[in-house]
């Protein structure tokens, strides 16, 4: 299977160096104003924009790091407003691509508990067509860019997304570059042998490799208890493993030892949506500005924490300047 000849640009933008490139899918966000089945004509919705890569790569813009998102939208438009909203949100997309498909999009509920309900619909999107021949065309940024970001969401829209995703995680890891990944399992969008194959490969190439407990973990390393998890994901090659586990648990495992890290608790959730991703782009952009692990990690779940106070994947974009008094609030409380 090939990408539309339309999708892959005849002459790229001149390269720049980013502290952090991500790699995915940008998405149409239709939010509900009631459980969807309880959805009814006249039933109110708003309209944003999310998707994995755009809200970790907000959040990567939000913690200070110079980001672009690489990706394929459509020409329908919603397109004109959708790199609007990324451009507001500090995301240079002077890199993405177009496809004569539409955007991939998705009706979404949550109540003030951040339990969620979610619709797609992204069969034969543009973000799908992402294939080997995009990341060729992006090869110099991902050669001299800090970071990159990419996840088995992106992996999983099509054959050509999947090979796309480990051609840019070897060129990253080849040129000495970060690579965080999420594999972030949907079993409506892929199988979990797939998945599974995937997870094997991209993980030696991984700096960091977050993971959920126990929604990936049973799926792909058969495991329900977050400290498996993160030492199966590292005898899998990945180097550094954070395991999410529910509201106030996180497991750091660097080969150092697993351990716990405390994470602030929101007292006021509306809508869990991106909050992972949040993490995964707020850490990674500390990582590629200099930060140490562990400071980079409480700075992602600062972030994180702060998010699900918004509605949508990125309705709550914190800056870094309220994550870092989070953190360092949080820290004086817990001693750690």
């Amino acid at each position: 299977m090939t990408a539309p000849a339309a999708s892959t640009p005849a002459a790229a933008p001149a390269a720049a160096s980013y502290d952090v490139l991500v790699l995915g899918e940008v998405l149409v966000e239709i939010h509900a104003g009631t459980p969807l089945r309880e959805a009814a004509d006249g039933t109110p919705a708003r309209i944003s924009y999310s998707g994995d890569a755009l809200n970790a790569a907000a959040a990567a813009a939000a913690a200070g790091a110079r980001t672009a998102l690489l990706a394929v939208v459509g020409e329908d438009e919603l397109s004109i407003p959708l790199l609007r909203r990324a451009a507001e949100l500090g995301v240079d997309v002077s890199h993405v691509r177009r496809a004569p498909r539409p955007n991939g999009a998705y009706l979404l509920s949550a109540d003030t508990e951040g339990d969620r309900e979610f619709v797609y619909w992204r069969a034969h999107s543009a973000g799908s067509t992402l294939a080997p021949a995009h990341i060729e065309s992006w090869r110099d940024l991902l050669t001299t860019s800090t970071a990159l970001i990419t996840s088995g969401i992106t992996g999983a829209l099509s054959p050509t997304s999947h090979d796309a995703v480990l051609a840019a995680a070897h060129l990253v890891h080849g040129a000495g570059g970060h690579l965080s990944y999420d594999p972030n399992f949907r079993p409506r969008l892929t199988g979990r042998a797939r998945a599974r194959e995937l997870l094997a490969r991209i993980a030696p190439l991984t700096g960091l490799l977050k993971t959920s407990c126990p929604a990936d973990a049973l799926a792909l390393v058969d495991t329900g208890d977050p400290a498996t998890a993160a030492v199966r994901c590292r005898a899998l090659g990945a180097r550094t493993v954070v395991v999410t586990a529910g509201a106030g648990r996180l497991l750091l495992d660097d080969g150092g030892g697993a351990r716990y890290r405390p994470v602030p608790v929101n007292p006021a959730p509306v809508d869990a949506t991106g909050a992972g991703d949040c993490f995964t782009g707020t850490a990674t952009a500390r990582l590629a500005l200099g930060d140490g692990l562990e400071d980079a990690v409480a700075y992602g779940t600062a972030a994180a924490s702060l998010s699900v106070s918004g509605r949508g994947g990125t309705g709550r974009v914190p800056v870094f300047t309220e994550t870092a008094a989070l953190a360092a609030r949080h820290r004086r409380v817990t001693g750690r």
